[in-house]
C-alpha cells in the first residue's frame, strides 16, 4: 500500500520523541524502506491488500461509533460509562486492529504498589476507561482511575517495568499509545482524537492508526523485538545522523541570509555600515544568529502550538497558520525555489515586530513575548534590510530539512531538545564570518577549534548530563516535600553553553514540581509547562564567557517556559556572560591584594612586579587617598548586601508584560545605582591585580 505523503494530520497529535511526526508520514505513505509494511507483516491473507483491511475495519466501526454517541449522550455528568464504553466500542476497536476480545488484567503488583489496568495482550499493558474519564487526571472511586490518572497509571507501570515497553490508554473518545519513557525529559506519546476522526470522517488519519497500533505492531517474543521497537530504534540511529547534518543546516541557513541580505541592491545603507566600520562584521553575524534564533523560536512554538493566545477569537488562529506563520514558509521552502519578490520576509518582520510589542497583537492571536530577543536592538540592521523570497526560503529550507542518505527529513521542531540546540551551538563555537561588502558575499569559515581552547567551550553529552542529575540532584529532590522546599533550590552552571545541563535540571525539577501539585507522577503538558516556567524563574543560575552562547541559553529556557498568551519569564538575573573562571567576593577583598597577585608571569616585567609588589605592601600601611585600602590594611569598599533585592526580584510577578517591565526596571535601577557600580569597579580593580599585563609602558 501507497498513499500520498500527509502534511499535517487532522486528528492525532505527538507529544515528546516517542515517534517523531516524520516517521508517521513515512508510515502513512507506505515507506517500504523502514520495514515491517508489507500485508504479510499485518498478517493479512495472501492477495489481501492492507487498504482493503482497512476500509473493512472503517465501515464497521462507523456504524459503532453512531451507537456509542448515541448511549453516551444518555449518561449523567458524573457518570463514568466505562462498562458502556468498553463494549460498545473500545473492544470492537481493538477487535478490528487485530487482537481479538480483549482479556481483562490482573492487577499487577510491583514493590507493594498495585497497578489495576484494566486489560492485556501478550506484553502489552491495554488500560481501557469509560468516556466520562479524563485520561490525564484522576477520578475519585473509579476502578483504574482512583490513585493515578489513567495516563499516569499506564506510563509509570511501562516505566517501573522491564517486562513490558508498550501499551495504551483510552476512553473512547481519545486513544493513546504509549512507551516507556523513564529516560525522557517531557511526557511522550502519540495521542489520536477518536472523536474528531470519526465525527469528521477523517479517514487518512484512521489508516495510521491501524497501522501503527494493529496487533502486528507490539507482538514479538521479547518487547524490545517488536515492530514499533524497532521502528523506534530505527529512528534513534537515523537521529544521531540527522544531528551531525542539521549543524550544517545552521551553518547554511546563517550563510544564505547573510548573502541574500549583502546581495540585494537596496540594502545600500547596510553595505555603507559594513565598509566604514559603523558596522563590524562580527556584531553583523551577531544579528545573523538572532534572526536564525528567532526562527527556531517561532518554529518551536508553532510546532507545540503555544503561539496564539489562548482566548483568540474565531478564524483567529487559521488566519495567522496561513498567511503568516514560520511553518507556512516551510512548506513553500519544500516545494518551491522562490522568486525575486520580498513579501516573504516583509511578513516575517511584521510578525517580529508585533512580538516585540507590549499588546501583541489580538487579531493575529500573538501575545506580547518581550525579552531583548524580540526588542528593535536585537537585529536593527537586518530589520531595515531587504532579501528576495529565493534567499529567504533557500536559509528556512537549510533550517527545516536535513538530507541523510539521499533521503530528506523534517527536523522536528515540536520535539527540539537540548541536543539540537547544542548542534546550534556547535556551530557557531567554530565559525567565524567573513564579508566582503564590495562582492556582496558572506561566508563563514571554520576558526579549527580555536575558540573553544581559549574560551574553554564544550557540549557536554547527554549521558555525562544524566549521572550527574542522578548523583546531585536526585538525592537532594527526594528531601524535598513541598513545593515551597523545591523552589528555593538552587543550580548554577559556571560554563552553560547552550544550556544542556540548565535545561536538563529544569525538567527533573519540573516534573517533580508538577507530580507534587497534581498528585499524578507522570503530570499532563499543560501542567508540566506551568511547573517548568516557576522552576526556570525560581531555580536556574547559568553564566557563560560568550555572549551568544548566553543569549541561546535564554532561548532554550524561554522555549521550554512558554505558556500560551504570557511574555518569556525575565532572565536577564539569572544567565549572565561573564568569565566564572576569576572573580572576588567580600571575604576575599577584605583580606587585601595578596603579593602573589604580583607574581611575574609569562610576558609581565619582573622589575615593575617588583615595584608594583612593594607599592601594594606600602598601600597597606598608609591612607592614601588613592589607595584601595583604609588604616587597617583593609580594602575600602562599600559593603553594601544586594542580596534582599534580588530576593525581592524574585517575587515580582511576570505573567505579564506589566510585570516584566517592572522587574527590568527594579533590574536597571539596581545595576545602575552607584553602590553597585562602586562595589563592582572595586572587585573589578581586586581581579586586575591578576590579570593585568605588568609592563614598564603601563
Amino acid at each position: 500500500m501507497r498513499t500520498k505523503t500527509q502534511e499535517r494530520f487532522v486528528s492525532i497529535k505527538v507529544e515528546g520523541a516517542v515517534l517523531p511526526t516524520d516517521l508517521l508520514r513515512r508510515i502513512a505513505a507506505g515507506d517500504k524502506t523502514l520495514g515491517g509494511m508489507d500485508p504479510v507483516h499485518y498478517h493479512l491473507a495472501p492477495g489481501e491488500r492492507i487498504n482493503e483491511a482497512v476500509s473493512r475495519a472503517w465501515n464497521r466501526l462507523m456504524g459503532l461509533w453512531q451507537s456509542f454517541k448515541d448511549k453516551q449522550a444518555g449518561l449523567g455528568p458524573e457518570e463514568s460509562g466505562t462498562g458502556m464504553t468498553r463494549e460498545q466500542w473500545l473492544l470492537p476497536l481493538f477487535q478490528e486492529l487485530g487482537y481479538g476480545r480483549l482479556q481483562r488484567a490482573q492487577t499487577f503488583l510491583m514493590d507493594d504498589k498495585e497497578y489495576p489496568i484494566s486489560h492485556t495482550w501478550l506484553n502489552s499493558p491495554i488500560h481501557l476507561m469509560g468516556c466520562g474519564v479524563d485520561l490525564d487526571r484522576r477520578k475519585k472511586g473509579e476502578p483504574g482511575a482512583s490513585s493515578a490518572s489513567p495516563h499516569s497509571l499506564v506510563q509509570e507501570f511501562l516505566n517501573r517495568s522491564d517486562d513490558h515497553l508498550w501499551g495504551f490508554a483510552a476512553n473512547g473518545l481519545k486513544l493513546r499509545l504509549l512507551r516507556d519513557n523513564v529516560s525522557l525529559t517531557r511526557q511522550a506519546f502519540i495521542e489520536f482524537d477518536l472523536e474528531i476522526m470519526m465525527e469528521g470522517e477523517v479517514y487518512p488519519d484512521f489508516v495510521l492508526l491501524w497501522l501503527l497500533c494493529h496487533q502486528s505492531r507490539v507482538e514479538g517474543d521479547k518487547p524490545e523485538e517488536c515492530w514499533l521497537e524497532k521502528w523506534h530504534q530505527l529512528i534513534r540511529e537515523e537521529g544521531v545522523r540527522i544531528l551531525e547534518n542539521q549543524r550544517d543546516g545552521v551553518e547554511k541557513a546563517i550563510t544564505a541570509f547573510g548573502q541574500g541580505f549583502l546581495s540585494h541592491k537596496a540594502n545600500k545603507a547596510l553595505i555603507e555600515k559594513l565598509q566604514c566600520g559603523e558596522l563590524s562584521t562580527l556584531d553583523f553575524y551577531r544579528q545573523l544568529l538572532r534572526l536564525v534564533y528567532r526562527l527556531i523560536f517561532l518554529l518551536v512554538a508553532e510546532s507545540r502550538d503555544l503561539l496564539i493566545v489562548p482566548d483568540a477569537l474565531s478564524g483567529v488562529r487559521e488566519r495567522y497558520e496561513n498567511y503568516y506563520s514560520i511553518s507556512r514558509l516551510r512548506e513553500l521552502a519544500e516545494r518551491r525555489r522562490g522568486s525575486s519578490h520580498t513579501d516573504l520576509w516583509l511578513s516575517v518582520k511584521v510578525i517580529f515586530q508585533l512580538l516585540g510589542k507590549d499588546e501583541g497583537y489580538p487579531d493575529l492571536g500573538l501575545p506580547g513575548l518581550g525579552s531583548f530577543l524580540w526588542s528593535g536592538e536585537a537585529v536593527p540592521d537586518v530589520m531595515e534590510c531587504t532579501i528576495n523570497n529565493r534567499e529567504f526560503l533557500k536559509g528556512v529550507y537549510y533550517l527545516s530539512f536535513v538530507i541523510d542518505k539521499n533521503v530528506r527529513h523534517r527536523v522536528d521542531y515540536k520535539n527540539l531538545g537540548p541536543e539540537e540546540l547544542g548542534s546550534v551551538y556547535e556551530a557557531l563555537l567554530e565559525l567565524h564570518p567573513e564579508v566582503n561588502s564590495t562582492a556582496g558575499t558572506f561566508e563563514l569559515r571554520s576558526a579549527g577549534g580555536s575558540e573553544r581552547k581559549t574560551t574553554g567551550s564544550y557540549y557536554t553529552p547527554t549521558s555525562l548530563i544524566v549521572s550527574l542529575l542522578d548523583s546531585a540532584l536526585e538525592p537532594v529532590l527526594k528531601e524535598r516535600k513541598t513545593e515551597e522546599e523545591i523552589l528555593v533550590l538552587k543550580v548554577c552552571d559556571p560554563a552553560c553553553g547552550s544550556g544542556h545541563f540548565l535545561l536538563a535540571a529544569a525538567h527533573r525539577i519540573a516534573r517533580r514540581l508538577a507530580a507534587l501539585r497534581t498528585g499524578e507522577p507522570e503530570p499532563a503538558p499543560s501542567d508540566l509547562r506551568t511547573a517548568m516556567r516557576d522552576v526556570i524563574g525560581h531555580c536556574i543560575y547559568g553564566v557563560d564567557i560568550n555572549p551568544m552562547s548566553v543569549e541561546l541559553c535564554k532561548v532554550g529556557l524561554w522555549m521550554e517556559a512558554l505558556e500560551p498568551g504570557k511574555p518569556l519569564s525575565f532572565l536577564d538575573h539569572r544567565i549572565l556572560c561573564g568569565n566564572s573562571l576569576i572573580g572576588a567576593y567580600p571575604a576575599l577583598m577584605k583580606k587585601g591584594i595578596p603579593d602573589e597577585a604580583f607574581k611575574p608571569i609569562e610576558g609581565d616585567d619582573k622589575k615593575v612586579c617588583q615595584k608594583y609588589r612593594s607599592l601594594n605592601k606600602q598601600e597597606k600601611g598608609s591612607m592614601s587617598k588613592r589607595s584601595l585600602y583604609d588604616a587597617a590594611g583593609e580594602v575600602w569598599f562599600g559593603n553594601t548586601d544586594f542580596s534582599p533585592e534580588f530576593v525581592n526580584l524574585d517575587t515580582i510577578d511576570d505573567s505579564s508584560m506589566e510585570g516584566i517591565r517592572h522587574k527590568q526596571a527594579v533590574y536597571k535601577q539596581m545595576t545602575q545605582s552607584d553602590d553597585y557600580i562602586y562595589n563592582r569597579l572595586v572587585a573589578d580593580a581586586w581581579c586586575s591585580a591578576f590579570v593585568w599585563k605588568k609592563i614598564e609602558t603601563q
